[in-house]
This record gives structure tokens, C-alpha cells and sequence, in this order.
């Protein structure tokens, strides 16, 4: 008895360690069940993105739309017009700027290591507002333009009109606000001229940056908001992440893929990662088609 006792008692581990098995082998199943093909079962990229935009940077073209006259709040993507309005208005680059309470976030209460009172270079304000997505230094950018704030406002959205931009407005300099909107048509226009500018590539693709508080000496480092810039692994010519509660997760980029500038906007993404994904699917899809880039054209 006493060996068919243990028999029982070996024959029951045995399955208990069999069964312990399958659990882990069931999660690796369903967790590649989980992943998200890279298109969809028409062969397009399977964005989760509510509304995506590929432009061949070089004809203007579109390589692929979804949802692209889809009106949505584009957050953080505004700064790219506070830059560009800034440098057309010729002010120095080197001219001192003093941060102003009023140039504290009241809207979202996002917090800024610019202090109230310090006195910053004009190009160093740029560059914070670009690579680390700053919403003080945009607003003391825009506060300090001629005229005040309400001017840079009327700047920005002549500007918008000037380049056509007709489902797009501004409200503020840093996006704070959920009434910065547009499309990603209209924002593949904007990336188009963003890009003509050497500042505004140079800077947004700047991975680390640090930047001396003239006051107290001490250094602030800030690292770019882009993880796919910081990653290293793309070829990216320009750069501008943005989210705010009402806009999710939205990036826009000019970067080189099979040996073409692509044009890639992407809004109203929900999860920590999802835009970044929903990048890297359109760089593969696009590298497993080459022929998209010779002028094919789908729309989802």
C-alpha cells in the first residue's frame, strides 16, 4: 500500500508540473494574439491612431490617409507654429527673455523648470519648447512677441491661412488649450514648411539638451519627447509629440524611409506606446512596399 501511496503521490506531481506547463505557454499564445499586425486585411498599416496622414515629403503626394480631414485637438503640435512664427519675425535669437508669472500653465497645471524671473536666450526657449515640449518657454515666446500674446495668436493663424491651412486654429503658444485644432491634412502642410526651416529640424531632432539657468548657474537637462528620436534607430528630419486629454497621444514627423522623406502625422492615439507603434508599423509597412513610394495610393 505504502508504494502504491507513492506511486499516486509521483503520478500526481508529475501532472502538476505538466499542467504548470501549459499556463505559461497559453500566455505566450495570447499574448502574441494580442500583437497588432502590422496592416490590416487590405494590406494598409493598421493604425490605432483615430486619424493618420503619409505624405511623399518630396511630390507632396499621399501614400496613405486615414480619417485625414478629421478636425481634432493637436495639443503639443501647435508649438511647431510658435517656432516658425518666432523666426519669420527676425527677433534675435540671442535677446534675453525674462519668464513671467503670466507665463505659468493655469489651464492643465503641467509644471515647467524655467523659474519665474529668470532671464533665458530667445533661441534657448526655442530649442526647450521643441525638444522637451516646455509650455512655459512657449508661452514667454509668445507673451514677448511685439504686441504681446494676442498678437502672436493673430500671427500664428495668418500664418495658418497663408499656407492654407483651412481646418486649423490657434488659440495659444503651447497647445495647452483644447481649441489648438486641425487636421491631418492640414498638419502635413504645416510639417511641409516646418521643415524648411533649419532651426526647427535641428532642434526638434535634438535627442539631449542642457541649458545653464543664467540666475543660479546650475544645468537643466532635458531630454526630447519623441521616444523614437531618443531611440536613434530613424533617420528623422523634424519632430513634435503632443497630448493633452482631449487630443490623446498625437506625433508628427518628416523622416527618411527606403531612401524617401515621408511626411507621418498621427492623433488622437490612447496608450503610452500606441503612437509609437502605429509609427514603426508605417515605417515597415512602407519598407515591405517600396512601390507606395513610387506614387500607389490607398485611403482607410
Amino acid at each position: 500500500m505504502k508504494l502504491l501511496a507513492v506511486l499516486f503521490t509521483l503520478l500526481a506531481f508529475a501532472t502538476a508540473s505538466f499542467a504548470g506547463d501549459k499556463p505559461s505557454a497559453r500566455a505566450k499564445s495570447s499574448k502574441a494574439s494580442r500583437a497588432i499586425a502590422d496592416v490590416d486585411k487590405d494590406g494598409d498599416p493598421n493604425l490605432l491612431s483615430s486619424a493618420a496622414l503619409v505624405l511623399d515629403a518630396n511630390t507632396g503626394e499621399t501614400l496613405f490617409a486615414k480619417n485625414a480631414d478629421q478636425v481634432h485637438p493637436i495639443a503639443s503640435i501647435t508649438k511647431l507654429m510658435t517656432a516658425m512664427v518666432i523666426l519669420d519675425s527676425k527677433l534675435p535669437l540671442d535677446g534675453a527673455v525674462q519668464i513671467s508669472v503670466e507665463d505659468l500653465d493655469t489651464l492643465k497645471g503641467t509644471k515647467s523648470r524655467l523659474p519665474v524671473g529668470a532671464h533665458f536666450r530667445r533661441e534657448d526657449l526655442i530649442r526647450i519648447a521643441l525638444v522637451a515640449s516646455d509650455n512655459r518657454a512657449a508661452a514667454a515666446l509668445g507673451r514677448t512677441y511685439p504686441g504681446g500674446t494676442p498678437a502672436f495668436i493673430g500671427a500664428m493663424n495668418a500664418k495658418a491661412t497663408l499656407l492654407g491651412l483651412e481646418a486649423t486654429q490657434f488659440v495659444d503658444a503651447s497647445g495647452l488649450a483644447p481649441g489648438n485644432v486641425s487636421s491631418p491634412a492640414d498638419l502635413g502642410r504645416l510639417v511641409a514648411e516646418a521643415s524648411k526651416y533649419d532651426a526647427i529640424r535641428d532642434y526638434s531632432t535634438t535627442v539631449a539638451l542642457d541649458v545653464t539657468l543664467p540666475d543660479s548657474g546650475r544645468k537643466v537637462a532635458y531630454v526630447n519627447t519623441n521616444a523614437l528620436v531618443r531611440a536613434g534607430n530613424w533617420d528623422i528630419g523634424l519632430s513634435k509629440t503632443g497630448y493633452i486629454s482631449e487630443s490623446g497621444k498625437c506625433l508628427v514627423m518628416q523622416a527618411i524611409i527606403a531612401n524617401t522623406p515621408v511626411v507621418i502625422v498621427l492623433l488622437d492615439s490612447w496608450g503610452r506606446l500606441t503612437r509609437i507603434g502605429d509609427a514603426n508599423r508605417i515605417k515597415r509597412w512602407l519598407e515591405k512596399n517600396p512601390a507606395k513610394l513610387a506614387g500607389a495610393f490607398r485611403s482607410g
